[in-house]
């Protein structure tokens, strides 16, 4: 039999902030496991776990990742200096321009 204990893969799904609040809440409650509240709700243990993980790391509760204003900033400077380079770029290349027409 093909694809035994394979599970299909399922659709990626988006969560707003405040549900995933309200599962971080569920979790911290404590009377139930994170894989019984991933089952509860349909959700991947994965990303209840993410979940719970980001909520400590923003609440100063464990400092083995990025706050999420910490991840905010991180993607705002990179594309800052994806940007910038690109500028760089274009200004050599005018200036090697510039440089070739007045000799």
């Amino acid at each position: 039999m093909e694809g035994m204990g394979k599970k299909p893969r399922r659709p990626r799904r988006a969560f707003t902030p405040e549900f995933k609040a309200e599962i971080v809440e569920v979790c911290r409650r404590g009377d139930r496991t994170i894989v019984q509240v991933a089952r509860d709700f349909d959700l991947t243990e994965t990303a209840v776990r993410e979940w719970v993980k980001q909520a400590d790391l923003d609440a100063g509760t464990r400092h083995d990742g990025l706050t999420s204003d910490e991840r905010d900033e991180l993607a705002r400077l990179r594309r800052e200096n994806r940007r910038l380079r690109e500028d760089v770029d274009i200004l050599k290349r005018a200036t090697a321009f510039f440089a070739k027409e007045t000799r």
